[in-house]
């Protein structure tokens, strides 16, 4: 059994579904006794998310050994201290696919905007903190994640950091003890800018690409150091987080500036340290990759503004990906939901590769031998040998 948008919709609001791990509710106290000849109203049954999922026909991917679940861009528009109802969603469904560990691809919040005050940036951040945080909390599903441009953007003007306040009442919100997200750190001395932790055998390692500019040498150096630490190379996986991605893939974000700088150096330096996936949003729009020896996860929006890819036809989808892990392969199994119909993407319907104004991107099973002879001169044709090469 299946259900369109609305009709899901409409389940939820009747429900009055409020947490994906609620399982039942206690019934209503019975009212007076009714007259013989009235039926007593009957109570009704407010259904798990399990059942939810179940009756939208979405069924509960083959588990790896660590499970990742993997949101992005969440915020509304400028100043917004709510969430569209995707995100809400998301979240209370989260527990039902029991993650080891959800991964934040940036803009938490919708900042980035210099006439917000102190008092409003606050207030995006408790309202994140309530709808975002402590439902996760609670769930004890710990949130490893990078800033993006919305929440401490690392731009920088004639007089130094542009959103030096927001970046400031980032770190604030992230190092209060009571907003603790619940991971094993091995490196936090910069964080939420720059940190790395572990959870079930997998390395993680989160830079801040809030803006395109290079990495200052020493953060770079830190990068450097740390995947080549024994606690990085001892892993059975290692993944990168950042906001902004390697390469473009999505309309309007084709260009210098929506992508992070000396990308080709980038990926490279992740590839000398076995670096399995980097993991990005920003472009607001779904796309399994790689390039090279480097898989490129490039997270959906599940907030405002998702936008269609360079290639193909697809319309705009806001997104949320479960990534299962097998650690004896070393490999990863994507299923990604569609968050507006409830429907699981098929990777097949993506286009093969999205070439973009800094180089090309494989879709994760696709290679470029794999491509018709067509296929590659087209790309020649109408890009170049330089972007069409992988």
């Amino acid at each position: 059994m299946s259900f369109n948008r609305r009709q899901f919709l409409m389940l939820i609001g009747a429900s009055g579904l409020v947490s994906a791990c609620v399982n039942r509710v206690t019934e209503r106290q019975s009212p007076s006794p009714a007259p013989s000849d009235v039926a007593a109203p009957a109570t009704p049954t407010v259904p798990s998310a399990s059942t939810v999922l179940a009756q939208a026909g979405i069924a509960d991917p083959t588990r790896g050994d660590v499970r990742l679940a993997v949101i992005s861009d969440i915020n509304g528009p400028y100043g917004a201290t709510t969430y569209d109802a995707e995100v809400t969603r998301a979240i209370e469904l989260l527990p039902e696919w029991r993650p080891d560990i959800v991964i934040g691809g940036g803009d938490m919040v919708a900042g980035q905007d210099r006439t917000l005050t102190r008092a409003r940036v606050e207030a995006m951040w408790a309202g994140f903190d309530q709808s975002i945080a402590a439902p996760l909390r609670t769930a004890s599903l710990p949130f490893g994640f990078t800033v993006g441009n919305h929440d401490a953007s690392r731009a920088v003007g004639v007089n130094g950091m542009i959103f030096q306040q927001e970046r400031d009442l980032a770190a604030a919100y992230w190092n209060d003890p009571a907003h603790d997200p619940g991971l094993s750190f091995v490196d936090r001395a910069k964080f939420p800018f720059y940190y790395s932790f572990e959870n079930s055998g997998v390395f993680f390692l989160t830079w801040d690409a809030s803006s395109s500019l290079q990495m200052p040498a020493a953060d770079l150096a830190w990068v450097e150091q740390s995947l080549a630490s024994e606690a990085a190379q001892s892993a059975k996986l290692r993944i990168v987080i950042g906001h902004l991605p390697l390469y473009a893939v999505a309309v309007n974000r084709d260009r210098k500036g929506e992508v992070l700088d000396y990308a080709d150096e980038l990926r490279s330096l992740l590839e000398r340290h076995s670096v399995h996936t980097y993991i990005s949003g920003h472009h607001h729009a779904y796309y399994p990759g790689h390039r090279g020896q480097l898989e490129l996860l490039h997270a959906g929006a599940m907030g405002s503004g998702p936008r269609q890819l360079l290639a193909g036809n697809q319309s705009p989808r806001k997104t949320l990906t479960i990534v299962d892990i097998n650690l004896d392969t070393a490999s990863t199994v994507y299923t990604t939901y569609d968050m507006q119909v409830m429907q699981v993407i098929n990777q097949q319907e993506l286009p093969k590769l999205i070439v973009g104004h800094n180089g090309m991107v494989l879709r994760r099973d696709v290679a470029w031998a794999d491509l018709t002879a067509a296929e590659q001169a087209s790309c020649v044709q109408q890009h170049s040998i330089e972007l069409c090469q992988s």
